[in-house]
């Protein structure tokens, strides 16, 4: 593990060091969770350029970061967003986001050129790198027993919304722990093992503080239990418990 993160360290440090010098346009694929929590620790040793990270919609989890050149007017990614749908829907299986990426995984591509994979009815989006957009389309003719065909857009023109289950109770603060508990519908007891364990991330940062505090608009990632976007408090009850309210990935 200590070499896969000194190798991402050093890949990470030789773009940014390339766009500096070169003025031009690099990136990395993209970053699961912890390999982003790395990057962020790592801003203040690598050259100062502009740089912004994207998984091609507004929820995403895994991401590509961009570093920019002088002159870049737009925060541009090298992102596609593949369209899968089966070719008769009639006789098609249901399939799970497992489905799709083992049968994405079967083509022989790297769990790196592949992003975020929303599953909504009978179709899925699958957020890819441009430089294997066209192989994948080409090749992913059937997920599980379901013939299946594909269509290509850039990640930009999609406007994509994944689906929430609104929430809304009442917590006693807005710590971590608290929010975690109501939104997983569990005791504080059972959230902290996530929070110690290096499961829990707030805007794409690993954060292992129990006491640390939401704020609204925040995007929370717990491994093994979902994701979910903080809508902060909404009112207050005459004992001073938090009323509070939140969006859960479904």
């Amino acid at each position: 593990m200590e070499k896969e993160e000194a190798l991402l360290r050093k890949r990470i440090e030789e773009l940014a060091r390339v766009c500096y010098q070169r003025d031009i346009p690099t990136h990395t694929d993209f970053l699961n969770l912890n390999e982003q929590t790395i990057f962020h620790s790592m801003i203040r040793s690598i050259p100062e350029v502009r740089h912004f990270l994207t998984g091609g919609y507004a929820m995403a989890e895994r991401k590509v970061v961009c570093f920019l050149p002088s002159y870049a007017l737009d925060e541009e990614a090298p992102i596609s967003c593949m369209e899968v749908e089966p070719l008769n829907a009639r006789f098609a299986e249901e399939l799970s986001h497992r489905d799709y990426l083992g049968a994405l995984m079967n083509l022989g591509i790297d769990r790196s050129k592949i992003g975020d994979i929303l599953v909504q009815d009978k179709k899925a989006y699958v957020f890819v790198m441009d430089d294997m957009s066209a192989y994948l389309a080409e090749n992913l003719i059937s997920v599980r027993k379901t013939t299946v065909k594909t269509k290509i857009s850039p990640a930009m023109e999609m406007s994509i919304e994944p689906r929430f289950e609104q929430m809304e109770g009442s917590i006693a603060s807005e710590r971590l722990d608290n929010i975690l508990a109501f939104v997983y519908r569990c005791s504080r007891g059972k959230i902290v093992p996530y929070v110690e364990g290096e499961k829990v991330f707030v805007n794409g940062r690993l954060t292992v503080k129990s006491s640390a505090v939401l704020k609204p608009g925040d995007i929370v990632s717990v491994r093994g239990l979902g994701k979910f976007r903080y809508l902060g408090i909404q009112n207050e009850t005459k004992k001073g418990r938090l009323f509070v309210a939140a969006e859960r990935f479904i």
